[in-house]
């Protein structure tokens, strides 16, 4: 991936630490942490102060280019977004259907960050009754 015109179509000034920090994100495989992009800044004599990488990390969250996982006691780790699978919901009632990104990103990461335990497959089940037949099922109570 050329990092500089990746960052230059998304209008983010093109430093060499956002380069450096966006390519070893880029290259991890799994989500990493800020401590460790910085770790790995100094392993390939790279001069990127850790402020910078936090920076560059909430800058490239808030353009979103990157996932943040909240991996519970102040800790964090980040991943490059990618067109992840979709989970679909279907209303109980009408069986009107919406599409979701999935929702479990998050929890594979803290579960791995907890346990180590790496998921390679999730079923997600859930009931849910969309808007509108929650409030026509409300109205017809008040009757």
């Amino acid at each position: 991936m050329d990092y500089e015109a990746f960052l230059k179509e998304r209008k983010i000034k093109v430093t060499q630490g956002r380069v450096i920090i966006l390519e070893i994100i880029d290259n991890y495989s799994q989500a990493i942490s800020a401590d460790n992009i910085y770790e790995q800044c100094k392993e390939k004599g790279h001069n990127v102060d850790l402020s910078t990488v936090y920076r560059s990390l909430d800058l490239f969250e808030r353009k979103d280019i990157i996932e943040k996982f909240n991996l519970g006691d102040g800790k964090y780790n980040y991943k490059i977004k990618d067109h992840k699978h979709k989970h679909v919901i279907e209303c109980s009632l009408c069986h009107k259907e919406v599409e979701i990104d999935c929702p479990m990103l998050p929890v594979e990461e803290l579960i791995k960050n907890k346990t180590g335990f790496v998921l390679i497959e999730h079923e997600l089940k859930v009931k849910a009754v969309c808007q509108e037949c929650m409030k026509h099922s409300k109205e017809n109570k008040k009757k």
